[in-house]
């Protein structure tokens, strides 16, 4: 391994994060990236496993069997089945990964879906995965959530809101802030050095000059202009109907959709398998496969480990690309 290993963690033991990361390893065992995981290594079978007592030993292990820091989980994970008492060691993985990357222990850390119901129930007082990382490994900026695969990168304004309510908080210092992370994140992550960035409408044809609601002429626009006045390469709004097409996607490098589906329909109609979910604005690099616990089909031996092998791969370029920039 040419820098230190990834950190894998367990995400939801009922969920489908064992079993792709296994099949993750299968594929990587020969090229790398190297990774580790954090994970109770009596619920693992399909791979020979490697107990490790610290990642040091992760690349010696690797080509032969999946390194594995044991955590026992409190109680027994059926497939399938969510059970709170689990939530402790499920947080304590997303934790100790964190420690281990900030440490440079770790290259960075590449997180299993969690399942936030079983989570809450156990008292975890944080809307997801992102807002949890931007409290224990934040920059003092809000966090940015980035999807990419090979065709497309983008980047939703608004998250996990109710569509009225994210509408309603649009505004251009929202745009200018989410633009203004996402260029820099392109930069220090990606190797971009000039992100070219395109801002979606929210109205149809954007807006027609105001004929179609006035949100892009007043919102919008004056963001573009904020943008561009900053020295940043961005244009909009775009009409959304028409940015996500093959001839306009090489026309820039990340797509700002106002609203969750506006992002993440197009991306998930391209590559719904190798999608990854990238956190700009970390102290520490972190992806994660982009699709949830999928308790539907655990333990049936079905699931795709494509996002995660992706999100493996990408975080080691993401890590790579960090250290290049620190020498």
């Amino acid at each position: 391994m040419s820098q230190a290993p990834l950190a894998l963690t367990m995400g939801e033991p009922a969920g489908v994060g064992g079993e792709i990361a296994i099949k993750a390893w299968h594929q990587l065992r020969q090229t790398g990236p190297g990774f580790f995981l954090i994970d109770d290594a009596e619920r693992l079978s399909g791979a020979p496993v490697r107990r490790i007592e610290h990642p040091e030993q992760a690349a010696a292990a690797f080509a032969g069997a999946l390194p594995v820091l044991h955590r026992p989980l409190p109680a027994r994970s059926v497939p399938g089945r969510l059970d709170p008492a689990n939530a402790p060691a499920v947080i304590a993985a997303i934790d100790e990964a964190v420690a281990l990357a900030k440490a440079g222990r770790a290259a960075g850390i590449v997180t299993n879906p969690i399942q936030k119901s079983a989570l809450y129930a156990a008292g975890f007082a944080h809307p997801g995965h992102t807002e949890y990382l931007a409290e224990i490994a934040g920059t003092g900026v809000p966090p940015v959530m980035l999807l990419a695969c090979p065709e497309l990168r983008v980047v939703p304004v608004t998250i996990h809101e109710p569509l009225r309510q994210a509408i309603a908080r649009l505004t251009p210092d929202l745009i200018v802030e989410c633009a203004r992370l996402t260029a820099a994140g392109l930069r220090r992550d990606f190797g971009i050095a000039a992100p070219r960035l395109a801002i979606a409408g929210l109205n149809p044809h954007a807006g027609e000059d105001g004929t179609i609601g006035t949100e892009d002429r007043d919102i919008v626009a004056p963001a573009v202009a904020a943008l561009r006045a900053e020295g940043i390469d961005a244009r909009g709004p775009v009409p959304p109907d028409t940015m996500f097409t093959a001839k306009a996607r090489p026309g820039y490098d990340v797509a700002l959709g106002l609203y969750h589906d506006q992002a993440l329909i197009p991306i998930k109609t391209l590559d719904m398998t190798g999608g990854v979910n990238v956190t700009l604005g970390l102290s520490i690099v972190r992806t994660s496969p982009d699709h949830g616990t999928a308790l539907d089909i655990s333990g049936r031996g079905v699931a795709h480990p494509g996002s995660l092998v992706a999100a493996i791969r990408l975080a080691a370029e993401i890590a790579a690309h960090r250290s290049k920039a620190i020498r």
